[in-house]
């Protein structure tokens, strides 16, 4: 979700527009990469892009890569903490001469997944599991929450002998109801 646009004078990044050079004798493949705004700490690490072996692109966002027509191998992963690389995604692209094809990455919401890459839109791969997590984490506090509130309007004395406020009494009692 979060894209930083490339600039033409960036080191190793290609212009995101206009079409591909040599008067449309050769073709371009155009990858978006993205990261869920949830997982906002892989904005501190920069994607690679690699086209048959080599770093083209570097970075969030739209990367447009000039190319010859043929197939091509197009790989992208995260470098992260550990493990060093997530997000695995590789692609081979049949490119036409004159061609632009349109492609779109994005990382994983669980470290130890594969990235999504293809043709857009792509969905976020592991967003079930994280919502579970999310949700369970959401459960747990509001059982202890919960517990907490209740032995404060269950006795006058706490479970270690010291006596409980009346202010957490009232309140207590006032959720309660």
């Amino acid at each position: 979700m979060y894209e930083q646009q490339p600039g033409a004078g960036q080191p190793g990044m290609y212009p995101p527009a206009g079409p591909p050079p040599g008067g449309g004798a050769g073709g371009a493949i155009a990858v978006t990469v993205k990261y869920n705004p949830i997982g906002f700490l892989l904005g501190l690490f920069k994607p690679p892009v690699l086209l048959n072996g080599h770093e083209v692109a570097k970075g969030w966002g739209r990367h447009v890569i000039p190319v010859q027509p043929g197939q091509h191998h197009l790989h992208v992963h995260v470098p992260y903490l550990l493990p060093s690389r997530i997000g695995n995604a590789d692609l081979t692209v049949p490119v036409q001469p004159g061609q632009t094809v349109e492609l779109e990455y994005r990382a994983p919401m669980v470290a130890f997944m594969n990235g999504a890459m293809g043709a857009p839109p792509q969905k976020y791969p592991g967003m079930a599991v994280t919502i579970v997590l999310l949700v369970f984490a959401l459960i747990m506090l509001l059982c202890i929450c919960g517990g907490f509130i209740a032995s404060l309007s269950s006795s006058s004395t706490s479970s270690m002998g010291l006596p409980v406020f009346d202010v957490a009494r009232t309140v207590a009692a006032g959720l309660l109801r």
